[in-house]
């Protein structure tokens, strides 16, 4: 099965990397732009390298708000693998 994640992109910034929360949602910023998908692919490569599992895109393809699924997950080993657990 796996892990759902909400995710905000901000597309277009100097560096990808993982930013930490937007609410509840994680916040990830990627150097590509938000055209014809780009954004959104950067982010699921993004979250594929930071969580060794594969990843696809289940929810917003146009919006900053996305929606991924983790292959084979649990949410603590998400959580973990982010740095958000306390």
């Amino acid at each position: 099965m796996g892990v759902t994640i909400d995710v905000w992109v901000v597309p277009g910034a100097s560096r990808s990397e993982f930013v930490g929360l937007h609410g509840d949602k994680v916040k990830l910023r990627v150097v590509e732009p938000a055209e014809g998908g780009r954004a959104s692919d950067a982010a699921r490569r993004l979250l594929e390298g930071l969580l060794g599992a594969p990843v696809s895109l289940i929810g917003g393809m146009t919006s900053r708000h996305k929606v991924f699924q983790v292959a084979g997950g649990d949410t603590e080993t998400v959580r973990r693998k982010l740095g958000l657990l306390s």
